[in-house]
């Protein structure tokens, strides 16, 4: 295994965390301490998790009271203990899963659904560790914090969008409403600039929502059935927004059964919804990217 295959492992299992219901949160757990533990990676991630001590990071934090949700974790600011303590915890997980359900239940607590706790902790702690793991391992992750050539509009929001319009003038509409100016690349003056050209000029923004809708099918060579996949143009400028804001930037929409990208580590994935509760997760998402989000706007809009 190589160390591209080894972090496209951890991050599928992510991807899988993140979808699982009640009764295949297991799996996925399992795998993820298990790609944890791959020749590539099981020197970094017991040198860190031998640093910690997460009997006594629990006894620290806040262990709430009465009132369910109240409890809170004491994270540390050095980001080495902080991925250490996320090793523990996984590999605790993955050796009890009744034991990681009743921790997200206590500790990420978001209602009566002991699943809904997991989802919670995953979104808060295991797809941001996925990130930063890649980036301390790799040790040469470029910074995100360089000047861009252009200032960034906090007032626009970039979507990448493939064949389903629908989608697209759904998700713009909301962005409105927000009273944000929804960047749509084929909606911009072309000025005589090659696609690449035009994107590149159209990527001052501070955040990118990605579409990953159903629109091709595609198969490896040795697989008999075709598979939904998304449009070429997508993924590029999916990678094209992770390198240019940064992971925490850039937000993927998940409409549907397609078959997900596994180099993207760390890219959050929010599943979409009819019910329109994907709508939270995306503006939780912006507000963490220092958007000025209305939550009530949000909620009335659902």
């Amino acid at each position: 295994m190589t160390l591209k295959s080894a972090f496209a492992e951890l991050n599928n299992a992510i991807l899988d965390l993140q979808q699982a219901d009640y009764n295949t949160y297991e799996r996925p757990l399992k795998k993820l301490a298990g790609a944890l533990k791959a020749e590539e990676l099981r020197t970094t991630s017991e040198g860190l998790s031998t640093k910690v001590d997460f009997e006594r990071f629990l006894a620290e934090s806040n262990q709430g009271g009465s009132m369910q949700g109240s409890a809170s974790l004491k994270w540390p600011d050095d980001k080495e203990q902080e991925l250490g303590l996320t090793i523990a915890l996984i590999e605790r997980g993955a050796a009890n899963p009744d034991w990681f359900m009743n921790f997200g239940h206590h500790w990420f607590h978001n209602g009566s659904k002991l699943i809904s706790g997991i989802h919670k902790m995953t979104r808060a702690v295991i797809v941001p560790f996925g990130r930063d793991f890649k980036t301390f391992v790799e040790q040469s992750a470029p910074s995100t914090q360089d000047a861009p050539p252009t200032a960034i509009d906090m007032n626009k929001i970039f979507v990448v969008h493939g064949r389903d319009n629908g989608t697209k003038e759904t998700v713009a509409r909301f962005l409105e409403q927000q009273g944000l100016q929804p960047v749509i690349l084929h909606e911009q003056p072309s000025r005589g600039m090659t696609i690449p050209e035009k994107l590149i000029a159209n990527s001052n923004v501070g955040f990118a929502v990605v579409l990953l809708t159903p629109d091709d099918v595609g198969r490896a060579k040795t697989d008999t059935h075709d598979k939904p996949r998304v449009r070429q143009n997508v993924m590029l400028e999916l990678g094209y927004f992770v390198g240019r804001l940064g992971r925490d930037k850039v937000c993927a929409l998940l409409k549907e059964k397609v078959e997900l990208p596994s180099d993207y580590v760390g890219v959050l994935y929010v599943s979409w919804d009819d019910a329109g509760a994907w709508k939270m997760e995306l503006a939780k998402e912006m507000h963490a990217a220092g958007y000025d989000v209305d939550f009530n706007k949000v909620i009335k809009g659902r």
